[in-house]
């Protein structure tokens, strides 16, 4: 199996040594990542300019730094490695729940693997009173997903997240649906020019079964995502009320 690491915290980010290191235990390992942080980068593609990407030196690993987003990293690790089988994203400085999945660059890895029609896992890990997540901690509930995951070929695209602390054990949730309180916040910066700081507050409470309710309860969250974003129910309800406008005025 020939699976390709990418991220959108950098090709130098722990997460994504601990990642390819525990998918090594899987398979053909190649990491193509981003040269600098693209967090919150989400589906983006650079079309405006060209990219390249230069061999990187990770102990042990074999790695690429591309100057561009996680879906870039994708489309030419999948371009110039042949034949991968999988995409895993992360293992991202942070979690991705809820409405991240919008914006997520984590995720965007994943979904880029699933557009081209190849399988994509992103996994993400709150920090912890260190600062980053514990990644030593972590292996063995990467290497107990993974073998699950990798085990069920329907799955094409899966958003996984771990909790704080040692997990409970895992359960299968949706989407975290919850309404955000935004707003811009003007500041000045040390030279007295005015900048924004866009904040976001959840005004509703964690919904049970939903990713956030899982981490909050500390188990592993894995939620399967599909790339079709059509509203069936409300499609259904328009197509229900053509049909009758056209019997109405024939």
């Amino acid at each position: 199996m020939r699976i390709l690491v990418t991220n959108d915290d950098g090709v130098y980010s722990p997460g994504i040594a601990a990642l390819a290191q525990v998918a090594s235990r899987f398979g053909e390992v190649r990491i193509v990542a981003p040269d600098v942080e693209m967090s919150s980068a989400s589906q983006s593609i650079t079309a405006s300019r060209p990219v390249n990407w230069k061999r990187t030196a990770l102990p042990g690993l074999d790695a690429y730094r591309v100057n561009g987003t996680p879906g870039d990293c994708v489309m030419l690790g999948t371009t110039l490695w042949e034949k991968v089988d999988v995409v895993l994203s992360g293992i991202n400085l942070g979690t991705n729940l809820g409405n991240a999945v919008w914006h997520s660059g984590t995720l965007a890895g994943a979904k880029q693997a699933a557009l081209l029609g190849r399988r994509g896992i992103a996994l993400s890990a709150p920090a912890t009173d260190k600062g980053q997540p514990d990644f030593d901690a972590l292996k063995p509930w990467v290497a107990s997903v993974l073998e699950l995951l990798l085990g069920i070929p329907e799955l094409c695209l899966v958003n996984v997240n771990f909790p704080a602390k040692a997990p409970r054990g895992t359960l299968w949730t949706r989407q975290s649906l919850r309404h955000y309180d935004g707003r811009v916040v003007p500041a000045k910066d040390p030279m007295g020019r005015t900048h924004y700081w866009f904040t976001v507050v959840p005004v509703e409470a964690t919904e049970e079964g939903t990713d956030r309710w899982a981490i909050e309860q500390g188990y592993v969250s894995m939620m399967p995502l599909a790339l079709d974003l059509t509203d069936h129910a409300q499609l259904a309800n328009m197509q229900k009320m053509e049909a009758w406008r056209k019997l109405k005025f024939a």
